[in-house]
């Protein structure tokens, strides 16, 4: 639920670090200064991960296919779910940071109905179908004798993490990550989300307008890991007039932009240029979201109801990574208390925590994992938090 619940708490948030060069942010509009323009055009996931591939998992009824994308040679397995909405794709500027810290192995997976992965029924997204295709996926890559495997989620991919790790479906479970995912919060945001759904686009003109969007609204707020990410939240329609596609909505901040970049030109009219953009939408392919997050909304309350407890229950050492400590509730303030888990705070980041800060979050897995001894680092990287 990565982008549902950030901006359901973005009262919560603290605000956005102010921009390079000092500049703040104006109304809806993020400028980067006189004569600099920012380079909203999409990165390959081969500048991040060394290798992809498509899992094949087979079962009485047919044949599912799991994307996954994959770093590192040795070491353990970091298993990385990602959010409701979002591809294994929004782990890749964090996959980068982590394996120049320390040894070991990526496996960013897209989960079923999201990304690349194919499956026969993907409408189903429970928290019980979920957490199997997880399971399933580590036997179909490793077979009866997995490597150490730690469970990292976020968000929809958090609450999995719980349940795969609950349900003892990785036998080989070292650890478990939760970042920004709280039952309390995710319980008392579930109203709110589908008026946050129909709010956004239903469309975009091109890629380059989706990664725009993404960054100028605050659903990830790092750049350079929205240029990669919003590859595997939005895909092509197969025809631009075709009913689930109707014409572009094109994010009123970038028209703004637009026109007010026209006007200090002294060009044309912005009627003209407005037409002209028109015409030319008509002529490309349009953009839309690869999942229908709306129509999920039955299996939400599966993903998040009782998630406290169920991460407390679990015996492996357990780390939780929150955007702010409101996010906690009781059960997870009294579990904290009693040293039933390692916390760490990422201030000045939206719900996207791994996208907004992959290094601080690379910085603080890195350190739980050499803590706890399961691996070494490497680069001469040293534990930067009071807990190492």
């Amino acid at each position: 639920m990565s982008a549902l619940e950030k901006q359901l708490h973005l009262g919560r948030l603290p605000p956005r670090p102010p921009l390079p060069g000092g500049g703040g942010q104006s109304g809806s509009k993020m400028r980067m200064g006189p004569g600099r323009k920012r380079d909203f055009s999409p990165v390959l996931w081969s500048q991040y991960f060394e290798s992809m591939e498509d899992v094949v998992v087979e079962n009485e009824t047919g044949k599912d296919t799991f994307r996954i994308y994959k770093s590192g040679l040795e070491g353990p397995v970091l298993l990385l779910l990602h959010g409701g909405g979002h591809s294994a794709l929004s782990w890749a500027v964090f996959t980068s940071a982590i394996i120049n810290r320390i040894q070991c192995r990526i496996v960013a997976l897209d989960l079923r109905g999201h990304g690349e992965t194919k499956v026969r029924n993907p409408e189903d997204l429970s928290a019980e179908t979920m957490s199997k295709d997880v399971g399933n996926v580590v036997e179909a890559l490793y077979g009866d004798l997995p490597p150490p495997i730690m469970l990292i989620g976020h968000s929809m991919g958090g609450a999995i993490a719980v349940h795969t790790a609950v349900a003892n479906l990785v036998p080989s479970l070292l650890g478990l990550c939760m970042i920004d995912v709280v039952e309390g919060t995710a319980m008392d945001a579930l109203n709110s989300m589908q008026n946050f759904l129909r709010s956004r686009p239903k469309t975009f003109k091109s890629l380059e307008n989706a990664i725009e969007w993404s960054v100028k609204s605050g659903q990830i707020r790092n750049l350079e890991s929205a240029r990669v990410s919003m590859v595997g939240q939005v895909k092509q329609c197969e025809g631009a007039a075709s009913p689930e596609c109707p014409k572009a909505i094109v994010e009123g901040i970038i028209e703004e932009e637009e026109e007010e970049e026209e006007d200090e030109e002294g060009g044309g009219s912005v009627n003209k240029r407005k037409k002209e953009d028109d015409t030319e939408t008509k002529k490309e392919h349009l953009y839309t979201w690869r999942i229908e997050l709306s129509k999920t909304e039955k299996y939400w309350d599966g993903w998040f109801r009782g998630l406290s407890n169920l991460f407390l229950s679990c015996p492996t050492p357990k780390l939780l990574l929150l955007a702010g400590v409101d996010r906690l509730d009781k059960d997870l303030t009294i579990g904290q208390m009693q040293g039933k888990f390692q916390m760490q705070v990422l201030p000045q980041c939206g719900h996207a925590v791994h996208e907004d800060a992959p290094d601080k979050v690379a910085e603080a897995v890195a350190t739980f994992l050499i803590r706890h001894r399961f691996t070494e680092p490497i680069g001469g990287f040293q534990c930067v938090f009071p807990a190492c």
